[in-house]
């Protein structure tokens, strides 16, 4: 099932635009990372849109938090209120997790295909698809500039470009903390926070020991996250400008106090002492008060 649903269509993908590009395996590498991306372009969109509306409502979640965090229900009702949902900031993982199985299956399909061995040869011919002629196309070109396409970088060069790019990607998709603010007061962000980092260390080790190719792959498609992510900033910025314009304004931020004691109403039904039954009792004379 794993074959045939992934590394199967994987290989024959990139044989066929190696194939229609000249037979240049970066340019087919290229080809089939955007249209992974296409592909999961409407997880990523709504990811980023979830961060960024996270970031725009963040002082009213941390008010919120602060002040009903002994009352749970009622912080939901509040978080209900502003228009937000914590279990937005899990699903914006998925994207992420998403990545796993296709780097998985992308990683098979690059070592098939670049395999110099006979073994190699025999694993992959039963894995193309009749419509595509593989006696024409093997073996596949596996040299760019130093590298070769199914060995690691010698070099070092690309996880750097790895790293950094990952980096840039995801400093654009994470919101900034407000000042103060500690991973106790918010342990989503704080997770948030921690995986900017912790996400491009561990695709820049896998790129110190995957094939170079796999390595093409991870900066190509960082770089179009890095467009996308400047694409949805600069829509959200635009958002934010347009609503200014209408005179709209945001949800009035929750003062993170505890609620002030009840004050007497205007009518004067706050004198006096309350029953449990939500009467009122009626105010004592005057010692000596004439009656009528």
């Amino acid at each position: 099932m794993w074959d045939t649903l992934i590394v199967n269509p994987m290989i024959n993908a990139l044989l066929w635009f190696y194939n229609l590009l000249g037979q240049n395996f970066i340019l087919a590498i290229a080809a089939l990372t955007i249209l992974i991306r296409l592909i999961t372009l409407p997880l990523n969109m709504r990811q980023q849109r979830s961060m960024m509306r996270q970031q725009e409502l963040q002082p009213e979640i941390n008010a919120i938090q602060k002040k009903y965090r002994d009352n749970p229900q009622k912080m939901n009702e509040e978080f209900k209120r502003i228009g937000y949902n914590p279990a937005d900031t899990l699903s914006g993982c998925l994207p992420t997790l998403l990545q796993f199985p296709i780097l998985i299956g992308l990683y098979q399909a690059i070592t098939t295909i670049l395999g110099t061995t006979p073994q190699a040869l025999f694993e992959l011919v039963p894995r193309v698809y009749p419509a595509i002629n593989v006696t024409q196309l093997i073996p596949v070109e596996n040299k760019f500039a130093w590298m070769n396409l199914s060995q690691p970088d010698p070099f070092f060069i690309l996880p750097l470009v790895v790293f950094g790019s990952m980096f840039i990607q995801q400093k654009l998709l994470t919101p900034a903390p407000p000042k103060g603010q500690t991973p106790q007061d918010n342990p989503a962000a704080g997770m948030t926070q921690s995986m900017m980092y912790t996400m491009p260390l561990m695709f820049g080790f896998f790129s110190l020991q995957f094939p170079s190719g796999l390595s093409i792959y991870f900066i190509l498609a960082n770089i179009i996250g890095i467009v996308q992510g400047l694409y949805m900033k600069r829509i959200t910025d635009r958002e934010k400008a347009e609503r200014a314009a209408r005179g709209e304004t945001r949800p009035t931020i929750v003062e993170a106090e505890k609620p002030a004691k009840s004050r007497p109403s205007a009518n004067g039904a706050g004198e006096g002492k309350s029953k449990p039954g939500g009467t009122t009792s009626a105010p004592r004379r005057k010692k000596g008060s004439a009656k009528r």
